[in-house]
């Protein structure tokens, strides 16, 4: 079986470093995007198992990169986990309407989001 391969998109660089981290320390391939439209761009090049995605971005935000990546027939096994400082009700539903498969709030344990990621990928 291959290395599942996870997209972090955020624009704020210690995020992306310190999730970049963890996830290669746990096994994962990494690629990174640092907004909306590096985003979109990577996911059309590359079939990721899983987007971390950020929703509030300069350009495209995490709503529209998640929507836009759902609407490819291509890449329907695409899990996509929200992690955002928007934590609202509103908000969070938003990111389930545009098709994510999580939703978890910033600040997040770096625990609790692994045991997620696994179980999303089915390990």
């Amino acid at each position: 079986m291959s290395t599942p391969a996870i997209l972090l998109v955020d624009d704020e660089p210690n995020i992306v470093m310190s999730l970049e981290f963890l996830m290669r320390k746990n096994g994962y391939q990494v690629g990174i995007a640092r907004n909306g439209t590096e985003a979109l761009a990577a996911i059309s090049q590359t079939p990721y198992d899983l987007v971390l995605l950020d929703v509030m971005m300069p350009d495209v935000d995490g709503y529209q990169v998640c929507r836009r990546l759902r609407q490819r027939p291509d890449r329907t096994a695409t899990k996509v986990i929200f992690l955002s400082a928007k934590s609202q009700p509103a908000d969070v539903q938003k990111g389930y309407d545009a098709g994510a498969d999580l939703y978890i709030p910033k600040p997040f344990s770096t625990r609790q989001l692994m045991q997620k990621v696994r179980e999303l990928l089915g390990g």
